[in-house]
């Protein structure tokens, strides 16, 4: 596995080595397999897919990146000029922007160019891309607006929704009553507001307890992840970052539709959710079901919101399976819809090898024949049932 350093230039003017995009990869080896590039949640980074890219490295080419603004993709210097016998603790808080951050702002869009850059510079052709949580909204929103530069798209437990101010192109008048999006320096009341969050976000405790929230199964081993966002935390960048993602507009396609512009553009898209996930829930995932039907659908239990970290395991299974039913033009079955008059729904235990035992989960396919008003219709199929049994036995009682 090899880590690098991606130096990142756009449109937008942002220069040199101030900003740079640390990913891994791993796989060099397989110069004939297809690209997978793998997209990180918020607040963490391309560590969180070290088990994709020691596993899926051995077959394929792997990528994972840092999102700018976060990880390792942190800028190299302070983002604002602080005044002559002024100290500030955080970077970013200074008075005036420096040249080369008069326009930053971290945010979905920046985000999606920055993903093109970086499989037009640094992968060089089209790519399997994955993206868990926020990192789903950014690699399907990337596939909307490029679909030239995807062969499929795997969203895991992908967030629908992310930025809460209106995007300047989208909605022009709105966006004019919010004097601030994101951008640097930070206004002083956003300064103060980030300062006293900032001590209870970046503790070890809440961290450690957002951790046992989304992992449903508390014998996964979080240490490494946990190390890692807590290194994140101490870099002097992290704060202000923070508050620029959080203050910064909605994308200019909204997860809908960018969801529309990849049915209309036929890119491959595979769903895969943890089922315990206390923030995005698989109904989610089942909308994105009804609206692209052909998408296979995978709800694995127990997972929470980062099944490829907590069950590396099956989400690696479903992916190989996945590529491998594209890359065969459909001639290699789905994963678990190996006869395609199955049922439209299955579940079955998937059994794997962990730790010199044996570890067990539920997965749940809603295939290319799932039907809302079919599950519905099975649903009361199933009670009727069981109320006609139920008055059947109470009658014979009598």
């Amino acid at each position: 596995m090899k880590r690098g350093i991606s130096r990142y230039f756009c449109e937008r003017g942002f220069g040199g080595p101030k900003l740079t995009v640390h990913y891994e990869k791993s796989g060099c080896e397989n110069v004939n397999s297809p690209a997978v590039l793998f997209l990180p949640g918020f607040g963490v980074g391309s560590f969180h897919y070290e088990k994709q890219l020691k596993d899926l490295g051995r077959e394929y080419r792997v990528w994972a990146i840092d999102f700018l603004g976060q990880g390792l993709s942190l800028p190299r210097e302070d983002p604002t000029l602080v005044s002559e016998g002024k100290k500030e603790e955080f970077w970013g808080f200074g008075d005036e922007a420096e040249t080369w951050a008069s326009q930053l702002v971290y945010s979905l869009d920046l985000w999606k160019d920055q993903v093109r850059y970086f499989v037009e510079e640094v992968i060089g052709e089209p790519v399997y891309i994955a993206g868990n949580s926020l990192g789903g909204y950014v690699a399907l929103y990337f596939a909307a607006s490029y679909p030239h530069l995807v062969r499929g798209v795997t969203l895991l437990n992908a967030t629908p929704f992310w930025g809460f101010l209106p995007n300047p192109e989208r909605s022009p008048v709105l966006s004019r009553l919010f004097p601030w999006s994101g951008t640097f320096p930070l206004p002083s009341r956003v300064k103060m507001l980030t300062e006293f969050l900032w001590q209870k976000i970046s503790d070890p405790k809440s961290i450690a307890e957002i951790l046992r929230q989304v992992y449903a199964d508390h014998s996964t081993d979080v240490d490494k992840v946990f190390s890692h966002i807590v290194e994140i935390t101490r870099h002097p960048a992290a704060a202000a970052s923070l508050a620029s993602i959080m203050c910064a507009p909605a994308g200019q396609l909204s997860f809908a539709d960018a969801l529309s512009m990849c049915k209309k553009n036929k890119v491959p898209i595979c769903l895969m959710y943890g089922r315990e996930d206390p923030w995005v829930k698989p109904i989610w995932g089942l909308r994105i079901k009804w609206q692209i039907p052909n998408a296979p659908y995978y709800v694995i239990s127990p997972a929470g919101h980062c099944p490829h970290d907590e069950v590396p395991e099956v989400v690696n299974y479903l992916l190989r399976g996945w590529i491998q039913h594209l890359e065969s033009g459909g001639s290699s079955s789905l994963p678990h819809l190996e006869d395609e008059d199955s049922e439209s729904s299955i579940a079955r235990e998937l059994e794997f090898p962990r730790d010199g035992s044996k570890k067990s989960v539920n997965l749940r396919l809603y295939g290319s024949k799932y039907s809302l008003w079919r599950q519905v219709g099975s649903y009361l199929r199933s009670n009727l049932s069981l109320v006609l049994k139920k008055s059947a036995q109470d009658k014979s009682t009598c």
